[in-house]
């Protein structure tokens, strides 16, 4: 039996981030000598595509930054303190999409103004469009990835501490990575 296949013009419409089956992640240097990856577990957004225009798409997500997790119950409520993220003053981070520009039919270059501790800055990242089906609960669902490397002290995240053996604790430069999957609203 033959699976029915997505048409391109089905595409166009709003879509609700599936949180269950997405990922908002980054990566950063530790001691000069490794990596530390985490994340956040508590964020919304939508995305809005346009199949005939692609330009036309947007996206918003709002992350709680009190969902940080970075499997440290330590470094986590370190990373919550006003040393870090100041979650009591600044509970959200966000992204909006200013502009997406297709490079192909699966990949786009997205800018958008990202704000973090109360500071927006513009980025801009490379978008692959990972896929559609119809999904068991007969929802139409959409997948993304993307990635970028960012300096978080663009953003006021400047705690660091230097190290005898020179260097610092905590990188400048951290890795933002996500995966989405969404669902189109009815």
């Amino acid at each position: 039996m033959s699976k029915p296949s997505i048409e391109r013009s089905q595409l166009t419409g709003t879509y609700t981030i599936d949180a269950a089956h997405s990922t908002f992640g980054f990566t950063a240097r530790h001691a000069m000598v490794t990596k530390v990856r985490g994340g956040f577990n508590d964020f919304a957004g939508t995305l809005t595509v346009d199949a005939e225009d692609p330009a036309g798409a947007s996206a918003e997500v709002t992350i709680e930054a009190a969902s940080i997790d970075t499997r440290n119950a330590d470094r986590d409520a370190h990373l919550k303190s006003t040393d870090v993220f100041a979650m009591d003053q600044y509970p959200q981070l966000s992204f909006r999409s200013i502009e997406i520009e297709p490079k192909s039919d699966r990949e786009f270059r997205v800018t958008g103004d990202l704000t973090i501790r109360g500071v927006t800055k513009e980025l801009c990242f490379d978008l692959d469009y990972t896929g559609a089906v119809i999904d068991p609960g007969g929802n139409l669902r959409v997948g993304f990835e993307g990635r970028t490397e960012v300096n978080r002290k663009d953003w006021g995240l400047n705690w660091d501490t230097p190290l005898d053996t020179g260097g610092v604790l905590v990188s400048e430069k951290v890795t933002l990575e996500f995966e989405v999957s969404a669902t189109k609203d009815a």
